[in-house]
């Protein structure tokens, strides 16, 4: 009883960082009405860096001169990812962007097949075909009533989000390139301060931070981002995954993209066409197959490699 009380309530964490990571772009969107992006991933990757070093501190004293270089390497990864996502979202609905980012699933072992030579499985190629056919769906979703210039500005913002799926796999690939023996919670600190300085000085140098008048709701949205969406998640995802099984984890973690398009389209933000609704489904179907491997349904466990 205690064991079924404990991966319930894993399960139950889970969840939550689903909700938190699904909310994240709307909120971004939001945010972003203000502030600009990469000004909004400086104080998210800041704020959540301080509270994990404030949390881990007696482990980043101990690091390893090689873990604070992985994580660096990591960090750029980490950094170039979240930039071109939070841009993206910026000129394309919240959903979309979501679902198109979390195609990373699906591409991580083809990028890990170059870099490893180790060939993706029957699952990898059903997952990618799933992929690419809900990808086209939702880039014939567009609502009939957007003019030519806003197609294009949502199609820019379809390909970062795209661009952002493939640099977040290449980010998961980078982890297990460089982070084999090394301290989670250093590398993951690592990777927040690196990408913290890399969005100031990208936001320095590139954007306009002259604010005319800042209300209170997108401070409270960017801190939402940092404390809620970044820091918490990712202690409640390490807590959750230590007692849940790898196959359940994919599937409620999975949800996260569910998530991402049930927020802006109860709050009216985005509408669900026809299209973008087989979309979505296709490549969370996708999703599924490529973390799972189907293990739930055909009672294997799923490979640990990729």
């Amino acid at each position: 009883m205690k064991a079924y009380k404990m991966s319930f309530l894993a399960k139950l964490i889970l969840l939550i960082v689903a909700v938190l990571w699904g909310t994240s772009l709307t909120v971004v969107k939001s945010a972003a009405d203000v502030f600009k992006p990469n000004f909004i991933l400086a104080i998210r990757f800041t704020i959540a860096s301080i509270i994990l070093i404030v949390i881990f501190h007696k482990r980043l004293f101990k690091a390893r001169k090689n873990e604070i270089k992985a994580g660096i390497i990591i960090g750029i990864f980490l950094f170039v990812s979240y930039s071109s996502q939070t841009l993206g979202v910026t000129f394309t609905t919240p959903g979309r962007s979501g679902f198109l980012s979390a195609s990373y699933c699906v591409m991580v072992p083809f990028i890990y097949w170059i870099t490893n030579k180790i060939k993706p499985d029957k699952f990898n190629i059903f997952a990618a075909i799933f992929c690419v056919l809900g990808i086209f769906f939702i880039a014939m979703a567009g609502e009939s009533n957007l003019s030519f210039s806003s197609n294009i500005r949502q199609l820019y913002g379809d390909g970062l989000a795209l661009l952002s799926g493939f640099l977040f796999a290449s980010h998961i690939v980078s982890v297990t390139r460089f982070g084999k023996g090394k301290d989670p919670f250093v590398l993951t600190i690592m990777q927040f301060i690196t990408s913290a300085l890399l969005s100031w000085i990208v936001t320095f140098i590139f954007e306009d931070n002259s604010f005319t008048k800042i209300s209170t709701r997108p401070i409270l949205e960017v801190l939402y981002l940092s404390i809620m969406c970044t820091a918490i998640a990712l202690l409640l995802q390490n807590i959750g995954q230590k007692y849940t099984d790898p196959s359940s984890a994919s599937i409620i973690l999975g949800c996260e993209s569910i998530f991402g398009v049930i927020l802006p389209v109860a709050i009216g933000v985005e509408s669900l066409t026809f299209n973008s609704f087989i979309g979505f489904v296709l490549i969370f179907i996708a999703i599924i197959i490529s973390e799972t491997k189907l293990s739930f349904i055909l009672n294997k466990k799923p490979k640990k490699d990729s």
